[in-house]
């Protein structure tokens, strides 16, 4: 089926470079929210932060955050320590380097994903109108 004229240029302007828009560094580990605010929480406190102090940052339940943690541990990019302050202990987490390295890679690439759509926005905005309702 051939395409229109008008579908065609559109097409040639937007289809230059294969994978482009592919974004393999978006780490799936990390891009979920929970553990995407349980990274950054972290990476803001290098000395760590509690459980319940991350629990309100990232304003998740219990049981909740925990799954999310445990995922982090599981793949060595935090760390939990246990402290006793008194008669009660105390669930500390700490960023490993191997997760502050990971988790800055995974930022490199989600800004590469912001340029990109801020350049493609821009770009959209530069269009002539009949052009623009072709891209909604």
């Amino acid at each position: 089926m051939a395409k229109s004229k008008r579908t065609e240029s559109i097409d040639e302007t937007t289809c230059d470079e294969s994978g482009q828009f592919a974004y393999e560094r978006l780490d799936r580990t990390l891009h979920e929210r929970a553990r995407l605010g349980i990274m950054t929480s972290l990476i803001s406190h290098p000395k760590g932060i509690l459980f319940p102090h991350l629990k309100t940052l990232c304003d998740l339940t219990d049981g909740n955050l925990k799954r999310h943690l445990d995922v982090l541990c599981e793949e060595g990019l935090i760390e939990m320590s246990k402290e006793s302050n008194g008669n009660r202990t105390q669930t500390l987490y700490r960023l490993l380097p191997k997760g502050k390295k990971r988790f800055l890679a995974y930022l490199e690439e989600l800004q590469r994903v912001l340029d990109d759509a801020s350049q493609g926005a821009k770009s959209a905005t530069n269009l002539k109108p009949a052009v623009r309702r072709a891209y909604q």
